[in-house]
């Protein structure tokens, strides 16, 4: 569905998009991961013909962005941060406000109502004034009307940041929904525990891919293993941790300290004696996955960046 190469986006000195190849398939989702600055917004909207890039060549199901704009607009639906809802218009209107800028006509819109309320459920909402939707509902609807006129390719800029744990779980079961009618998703977010419900992800950092693959290849590369160790005092426990640069690394969590190593059996007596040496005990220690965001934190102070 996406055929990037060499892409390039300079703004002044800060190359926001460095050098990226990518290919993303049809029918999955693709996630970008990164912090804020990392350069996920500027390839999106080069992504969805927006934004000339510098260098580069970018092709969504064959037709070339750069070239062809209109041809790429009419096959995809992009949802900016700021999606730009009319709030002084109710849902239904926003809707079918959307589907006149397709060149849908009033009878398509409404015929396809049904399906947009049904995975939304806004259905009980239609007559609400967009501004008086709470910020999940928001994001539902925005979604609704970038589906308005059936895309095969739907390009999502931080969809959730912001909003409940519960509507963003609601959000991800309509994306995988989406799936199913072979719709081609992808998806920028600053959550890491979102990255893992997509097929593949690229962490982002400065302009460029530092890893893709799928969620599960990235936590495993390197072979490194997460410590967890629960102590008798937590606060103590990290302070004197992180004094050594060795373990500089480690995390307090309640009254867990959580660590990621590459030699976890070495590392882990390290820490037993350093401890003891300063009157804490160590209650129980265990061996962990590493999460996605672990395998980010590291791959970050790897490259220096």
């Amino acid at each position: 569905m996406i055929v990037v190469t060499g892409l390039r986006k300079r703004f002044g000195s800060i190359a926001a998009v460095d050098g990226i190849d990518l290919t993303v398939n049809r029918g999955e989702i693709f996630g970008i991961v990164g912090p804020d600055g990392a350069g996920k917004s500027t390839l999106l909207r080069i992504l969805a013909a927006i934004m000339i890039p510098d260098e580069g060549r970018v092709t969504i199901d064959g037709a070339d962005v750069q070239h062809q704009p209109y041809a790429v607009k009419e096959r995809i639906a992009y949802m900016p941060q700021r999606f730009g809802l009319y709030e002084d218009l109710t849902v239904e209107e926003n809707i079918i406000f959307f589907g006149k800028i397709y060149r849908l006509t009033r009878s398509e819109i409404r015929g396809r109502l049904d399906m947009l309320y049904g995975f939304s459920r806004l259905g009980p909402f239609k007559d609400r004034l967009a501004g008086n939707l709470s910020g999940g509902m928001k994001q539902k609807l925005g979604l609704a009307c970038c589906l308005v006129h059936t895309p095969d390719l739907l390009l999502l800029d931080e969809p959730t940041n912001g909003v409940d744990p519960v509507s963003r779980r609601e959000f991800w079961d309509i994306l995988y929904d989406l799936l199913s009618r072979r719709v081609t998703v992808v998806v920028s977010t600053a959550y890491l525990d979102e990255a893992e419900r997509c097929n593949r992800v690229a962490l982002m950092h400065r302009g460029r891919f530092i890893r893709l693959g799928g969620p599960k290849a990235i936590r495993s590369e390197g072979g490194a293993t997460a410590i967890r160790m629960i102590v008798s005092d937590a606060l103590r426990a990290e302070s004197v941790l992180k004094s050594d640069e060795r373990f500089a690394g480690w995390k307090r969590t309640g009254h867990a300290l959580r660590f990621v190593s590459e030699d976890a059996l070495t590392d882990a007596r390290r820490a037993r004696t350093l401890l003891a040496r300063h009157g804490v005990k160590i209650t129980s220690i265990e061996k962990q996955v590493p999460s996605l965001e672990d395998s980010f934190i590291r791959v970050v102070g790897e490259d220096g960046t």
